[in-house]
């Protein structure tokens, strides 16, 4: 059993405050899947998802995920139609490729478009302190919830507390506390977190769900084992024993908090999937283990060199005809648009939002680099959200 106290030491409570905050409260099974003994649900679940303890947090995220919302949509094109009035005004076309040089001393300091960056900002700031300061004051109760979790089935749990965390991970990802390595409830802040980021339209998974239909299958229909890289929160690894039942499936990400919280949830939803803390570069599996690997929003959190030491391995441990499915950003071998609010938004997620190597990957030819390793390289648009992607297939 892991030492709650070794992983984690600040803002522990009172015996006498988590006694009272759960007085009364007993775990509520969600269906008869729910698999481990300690599970902690004071407020029951809607569907899949497990709801927030209290009714003042689950409003306080149900606000925010509204109010981004109307960033996205409203603010947006406020800002959008701004930034061409200020290229006009300097006497630009607005909808010319300038570069990027000359687009940002004339949209970061604009009041309105700062404006709009303000609030985007702002709104995942509350939101990560919110949940966080929630999980914090709480540790005990969930720690103990957590450790309840990491040797019940139906899965498997492995955690490498001394492998060694390369320093391109160690970043606060989206400005989120502690990132992915550093806080023991980097899981359950990032799921949480994320659900206000897909602006309320995965609380049931639905956006994860559907990339997993979307996934090909092997020429061959054979589906005995699935991998997903940088697995997170484990949602996506769910859906993809859920699309291949019969399969052998597993999620592999550097932070040991995002694969202990995601073997917990699997576990609680009875779903039988494999989730270890190992590196997307290294993921110790043997050559041809795998028929499909896939990854969701993750090369864009890496370093150019990193992305093409994981698209090496992958190459490695997938099987003759298997299938590779990265999804992210211009995962097509898209560069960032000509247009210049777009351009400034692509580097305020840079310098503002803790994605470091934002621009790194906006420069990587993804399609060349699968090429280069020996995948044939099948381009296919998707209309789910904002994805658009490639299939990789191992040459036989």
């Amino acid at each position: 059993m892991l030492g709650r106290r070794t992983l984690f030491s600040a803002a522990a409570t009172t015996g006498a405050a988590i006694a009272s905050f759960f007085t009364g409260r007993t775990a509520a099974a969600k269906s008869s899947a729910s698999s481990f003994v300690g599970d902690v649900e004071p407020r029951g679940t809607d569907g899949r998802l497990e709801r927030l303890p209290t009714l003042d947090l689950e409003s306080t995220q149900d606000f925010l995920t509204g109010f981004r919302t109307k960033i996205n949509t409203e603010f947006e094109g406020i800002a959008l139609k701004r930034s061409r009035k200020v290229l006009e005004d300097a006497g630009l076309n607005p909808y010319g490729d300038h570069p990027m040089e000359t687009v940002l001393p004339l949209l970061e300091n604009d009041p309105v478009i700062g404006a709009r960056t303000r609030l985007w900002i702002g709104s995942q700031q509350v939101t990560w302190k919110t949940l966080q300061d929630h999980f914090h004051e709480h540790a005990d109760v969930y720690l103990e919830e957590m450790e309840a979790a990491d040797n019940a089935g139906p899965g498997t749990l492995e955690l490498n507390p001394d492998m060694e965390i390369p320093e391109y991970t160690k970043h606060e990802i989206h400005i989120q506390p502690g990132g992915y390595v550093g806080d023991p409830f980097a899981g359950h802040i990032y799921h949480y977190g994320t659900n206000m980021f897909f602006a309320g339209r995965n609380f049931q998974d639905e956006l994860h769900l559907g990339h997993a239909r979307d996934v090909a299958a092997p020429e061959d229909g054979k589906v005995l084992r699935v991998l997903e890289l940088g697995s997170g929160s484990g949602q996506l690894t769910v859906a993809l024993k859920e699309r291949f039942p019969e399969a052998e499936v597993w999620g592999v990400d550097v932070g040991g908090p995002m694969v202990r919280y995601a073997h917990m949830r699997a576990a609680d939803l009875g779903v039988d999937v494999n989730f270890a803390q190992r590196l997307a570069e290294d993921t110790k599996f043997p050559d041809g283990h795998f028929d499909i690997v896939m990854s969701h929003l993750f090369f864009h959190e890496l370093t150019e060199q990193a992305s093409k030491n994981v698209i090496a391995e992958v190459h490695r441990i997938l099987r003759p005809g298997g299938t590779f499915f990265p999804i992210d950003l211009w995962s097509r071998g898209q560069r960032p648009g000509p247009q210049a609010f777009q351009k400034y938004t692509y580097w305020f997620n840079h310098r503002w939002n803790g994605e470091v190597w934002f621009m790194e990957y906006a420069n990587l030819d993804l399609e060349g680099t699968m090429r280069e390793v020996g995948f044939d390289v099948n381009e296919r648009v998707r209309g789910r959200q904002f994805f658009e992607n490639l299939t990789g297939t191992k040459k036989a």
